[in-house]
């Protein structure tokens, strides 16, 4: 018997859904996917923060961090008052925004995003 050697995909009303992949292949993978759902973790504090108290993930993360809305917005070369307004919800913040927000907190864009 072969092993098969083209992954196969299985399709949910018209688009991919699963890929099956041979367990070698998905065995070589499976560390690198296990890293990146622990790099981008979201601590319970932060998360009751953002749904029961409805405070924006860049400042439930702010508070969690200890930083104060200068030091964040120094480290991300912005002004305190637009961090303000971000963390009110104010305005929305561009992908690059909060590229610096995350990077002068040590965190991923995807801890950030709501």
């Amino acid at each position: 018997m072969s092993a098969p050697t083209e992954y196969q995909t299985i399709f949910h009303d018209g688009k991919p859904a699963f890929v099956l992949v041979p367990a070698e292949d998905f065995e070589r993978v499976r560390p690198l996917l296990a890293r990146t759902a622990i790099r981008d973790a979201v601590p319970q504090a932060v998360v009751e923060a953002n749904v029961l108290r409805d405070v924006s993930m860049i400042r439930a993360w702010r508070e969690h961090l200890g930083l104060t809305q200068d030091e964040v917005a120094t480290r991300a070369g912005m002004k305190q008052s637009a961090l303000a307004r971000l963390e009110r919800g104010d305005s929305s913040p561009r992908r690059a925004t909060l590229a610096k927000l995350a990077a002068a907190m040590g965190l991923t864009v995807a801890q950030l995003e709501e």
